[in-house]
């Protein structure tokens, strides 16, 4: 996916950055396969904002994706790949020998004509879902499961790509993008290949509008705030911070660990943070 720059013809256009998007062939989803996508701004049901900076923004229509891949040893075809405004990787529309149609997360060099699969018979090739067992230790595999059924909930994003390092018995171990090495069930479906769309990380979004565009209000810094408003908030010129940051409401923004999952620690067989 290249990305192009634009001449600075002005100061929101200079540094911007954008995908050509010469990879898309069909510009409207399947409206079958859509669903309408509630907006309420970062507000509660008393209209209350719980969640800030959030507002505004396209309208979008969900596009649902086929997280599973358990239409076991039916070979689909690639006839579209599309745009995806609810995330950052593209989407492939697969059409199955049966006639059902369904989304998947688009691989890096996957395209329209190509045949994919899913089961212990398909083939070792970018695009098709096996389980783990069946997948050779060294291999590049994205859209993880982490129970056997539930769906890939891991590696989803734009560029990322996770790697079996290695099984035992039942167990495999997968090493994250973020470093991670996690115990995972052989029996879990997991995508070969990595997640297209690599270059996403390297967009400039150039301008203050084109971030209002996407539903993100503006966030406004603590330290330029008044005491009664932020604890960081008071004092002559840019006064230092004292002590460690904050938020709005003076719990912990820097440091604190948030991890208190001890279900599935013991799955974790080295950390992220681990040097």
């Amino acid at each position: 996916m290249p990305v192009k720059l634009y001449n600075p013809t002005s100061p929101g256009r200079r540094g911007m950055s954008a995908s050509t998007f010469e990879e898309i062939t069909k510009t409207e989803p399947e409206r079958a396969l859509t669903e309408p996508l509630k907006r309420n701004a970062g507000r509660n049901n008393n209209g209350r904002i719980t969640t800030r900076h959030r507002g505004g923004g396209h309208k979008r229509l969900y596009r649902v994706i086929d997280w599973k891949r358990n239409k076991l040893g039916i070979p689909a075809t690639v006839i579209a790949i599309e745009y995806d405004p609810n995330r950052t990787a593209r989407i492939a529309l697969l059409e199955y020998e049966d006639g059902e149609r369904r989304y998947i997360v688009a691989p890096a060099g996957v395209g329209v004509g190509q045949r994919l699969s899913s089961g212990s018979e398909a083939d070792l090739s970018p695009g098709n879902a096996l389980a783990l067992r069946d997948i050779p230790v060294g291999s590049v595999i994205h859209n993880v499961e982490l129970k056997p059924g539930r769906g890939g909930q891991m590696v989803r994003g734009a560029g990322g790509g996770a790697q079996l390092m290695a099984k035992d018995g039942e167990w495999a171990q997968v090493r994250l993008p973020s470093g991670e090495v996690r115990r995972i069930h052989v029996t879990c479906m997991a995508t070969l290949g990595q997640v297209g769309n690599s270059e996403h990380g390297t967009i400039k979004i150039g301008k203050a509008g084109r971030t209002r565009h996407m539903g993100f209000r503006p966030t406004v810094r603590g330290s330029v705030m008044n005491p009664r408003d932020h604890p960081h908030g008071g004092g002559e010129g840019k006064a230092p911070i004292g002590g460690q940051p904050q938020t709005k409401w003076g719990k912990l923004a820097m440091g604190k660990k948030t991890r208190n999952n001890k279900a599935t620690t013991k799955f974790i067989v080295r950390s992220r943070k681990s040097k």
